[in-house]
């Protein structure tokens, strides 16, 4: 094995160093807004960022011939999507945000996490919405904390502007996010943002240390006809692997006799193994309006590129062989399975736009992919090849129309040409009744290969060797959305889905020989899929009940779509200013709940969860005490995660020998700066 811990160290203090870089960048930010006589001159925020927050920004000089200092809304520091929508930076606090205080941070409702922090989830729901052309890498369980391009942000801003995120993990370790942007000139932002996490975990052999390094910049002319961004990103989530506990252990678990309660004593299935995805990644877009919208023509013309170059690999190492989990290895010791992608991708287009018409656009992109392996494995008189590399060119399109309330988006995409076929056709009419009531249809085709590890994966395990020629999955989704205030959010989605391709042990195999032996298979029948959520808030003074409730139902002859019939998440809460709203105080109850259904097993060497029906798992409250308290643009949070772990019994698991955490309680704080 390599000398990881002296790695990890290292990389340790170089977070550690770009977090004081950031916060002394951030004090002498602070310090500017000192006054001569020695006080601090604060920006008047209040919990309402939305209408009333403003900042305000130092004079130029002193001997500026205004005395009024120029005012920046928190409306202008902007945050845009991938897609151009635009937001803005948002200092409240709301149990939204509390929702999003985690390692994600984002809402992980329809996600089970695994006892430490960055390792896995396991997903309550699927949402099987596709616009994607190409096959996935694979290892989809290590991808949730993995940045795709969709989910980077570009910012404009008035200053700089910075954030802090920090939050305690489970035992030695905790997690850092990091973030700045700045604004050079009104065309010219640039960001950095560091994400930092080691974490030792409750059990044997379950260290997390994730990095994820993000550098943004934008720039538009100043005659707004050509613009440019573009991303760097790169990220290293390395997990030590054990394979859940054993099955005495797993039994001694749920008894909870007192001497298990130390988990560390707990036995897992081995201690000798770990895995890491790596990815690289150098996006840019750019565009040009060749004809401009003036008081004259309502007509826009625009062309426009993208470059996107990813470089990925999924690591996993093993010091020596456990033949009775995985099966009979091609060597004992030095295990070490490698799967790399190189993927180029360009796309040209031409976007049209008119006041009557709306906006059309139509693209051309090629993706060149080289996935594979460094060597040829020949196994039982069959011979599995070590690259997919290649060609597919494609074609695709979009449009937008927009008149009053009501609004008509559609795109489409289709492979022309290369070893992969592939298409999709997603539509969605919205209209606004009012500024109360909003309603949505959607529409979603797709047809695209399966992942690259479900058609070639090679291994030093036996086992874990194949080549498949299997067709395109096909999913259809029609999906309703009626918004009424906070009162109501009921969305509904249909899906069929012919030809799921999913992992599940190897049939040839008895379990009892091998405890994972794990292959792809592919549903030749159609599954069909509902899911129904409603989200609502009732409040009565200072007090609200605030519910998200899903429920699903599978019609499937083969069960490989297994899903909880109920999921729902409630939360009683508490909220007032103090102290002559000097703070803001939020404080509650989160009951999170979802019925058993034969949940999806975690393996570790393909680090993807495959089906199991044998064993239902659920039924299970957790309840999380929480108080939040908001001090100008500083939110603290302080949460008793599951403290009803050890009177409502030890059957909580997040996958099959996979427990869920135990009563703990965990820190942090979100801290903005703004100059």
């Amino acid at each position: 094995m390599p000398n990881i811990y002296t790695i990890k160290t290292k990389k340790i203090i170089v977070k550690t160093l770009l977090v004081c870089l950031f916060m002394g960048v951030s004090f002498s930010v602070k310090a500017q807004n000192i006054t001569e006589g020695g006080k601090v001159k604060p920006p008047t925020v209040t919990q309402d960022s939305l209408q009333e927050t403003k900042l305000q920004k130092r004079p130029v000089s002193k001997s500026s011939k205004t005395d009024k200092d120029e005012k920046a809304k928190i409306q202008d520091y902007s945050i845009i999507s991938i897609e151009n929508d635009t937001t803005y930076v948002d200092t409240t606090l709301t149990i939204k945000k509390d929702y999003k205080f985690n390692y994600l941070r984002k809402d992980n409702f329809g996600l089970l996490p695994f006892g430490n922090l960055g390792q896995t989830y396991n997903s309550l729901t699927h949402d099987f919405q596709s616009t994607s052309l190409m096959p996935g890498f694979g290892a989809t369980a290590r991808h949730f904390n993995y940045w795709e391009i969709e989910d980077v942000f570009y910012y404009r801003v008035p200053t700089p502007l910075t954030e802090l995120f920090f939050k305690t993990a489970f035992e030695q370790g905790q997690l850092v996010d990091s973030f700045i942007t700045i604004n050079t000139t009104p065309q010219f932002n640039f960001s950095i943002a560091y994400k930092g996490l080691r974490s030792l975990g409750k059990y044997q052999n379950a260290l997390t240390s994730t990095g994820n390094f993000r550098f943004t910049s934008n720039y538009q002319t100043k005659n707004k006809r050509y613009n440019i961004r573009g991303h760097i990103i790169t990220q290293d989530l390395m997990n030590q692997e054990n394979g859940g506990l054993d099955n005495v252990s797993t039994e001694n678990f749920i008894e909870g006799d007192e001497e298990f309660l130390d988990r560390s004593i707990l036995e897992v299935n081995f201690e000798n193994a770990e895995s890491i995805l790596v990815g690289k990644r150098i996006y840019l877009e750019h565009d040009y309006t060749l004809i401009k919208k003036d008081s004259l023509s309502s007509n826009e013309i625009k062309l426009g590129h993208i470059m996107a170059f990813e470089d990925k690999y999924f690591e996993y190492e093993q010091s020596s062989a456990v033949n009775s989990f995985f099966g009979d290895a091609f060597v004992t010791s030095n295990l070490r399975d490698k799967a790399t992608l190189e993927n180029f991708y360009n796309k040209v287009f031409v976007n049209y736009s008119n006041k009557l018409l709306g906006s059309l656009q139509f693209n051309l992109s090629n993706n060149n992919y080289n996935y594979g392996y460094n060597k040829v494995v020949v196994l039982n008189n069959n011979t599995i090849i070590n690259r997919l590399k290649g060609n597919v060119y494609a074609a695709g399109g979009s449009y937008i129309k927009q008149y009053k309330g009501f609004e008509l988006n559609g795109q489409f995409g289709l492979n022309l040409s290369g070893d992969f076929t592939g298409n999709y056709i997603k539509a969605k009419a919205t209209f606004n009744l009012n500024e109360d009531i909003a309603a949505s249809a959607s529409l979603n085709h797709s047809s695209k290969a399966p992942n690259y590890n479900a058609l070639l994966y090679q291994s030093d395990y036996k086992n874990y060797n194949w080549q498949n020629s299997f067709n395109n999955t096909e999913t259809q989704q029609i999906a309703f959305n009626l918004k009424y205030k906070n009162w109501a959010n009921l969305t509904v989605d249909f899906n069929t889905i012919t030809d799921y391709v999913y992992f599940k042990q190897d049939e040839n195999i008895p379990v009892n020989e091998t405890a994972q032996s794990i292959r792809p298979y592919q549903n030749n029948s159609t599954i069909t899929y509902f899911r129904a959520k409603f989200q609502n808030e009732i409040r009565l003074g200072k007090f609200a009940l605030n519910n998200t409730i899903m429920y699903q139902n599978v019609q499937d002859d083969n069960n490989t779509l297994n899903v909880p019939e109920i999921n729902t998440r409630n939360t009683l809460y508490f909220s007032s200013h103090l102290f002559k709203k000097a703070m803001y105080l939020q404080t509650g109850v989160t009951l999170n709940y979802f019925t058993k259904y034969y949940m999806n097993a975690y393996n570790p060497l393909l680090a993807e969860f495959y089906v199991q029906n044998n064993e239902e798992i659920g039924d299970f409250p957790r309840l999380d005490f929480f108080i939040n308290a908001k001090i100008r643009q500083t939110r603290l949070f302080l949460k008793a995660e599951h403290f009803n772990s050890a009177f409502t019994g030890y059957n909580y698991f997040s996958a099959p020998n996979n427990p869920y955490r135990d009563f703990t309680v965990r820190f942090g704080v979100v801290w903005n700066f703004f100059l």
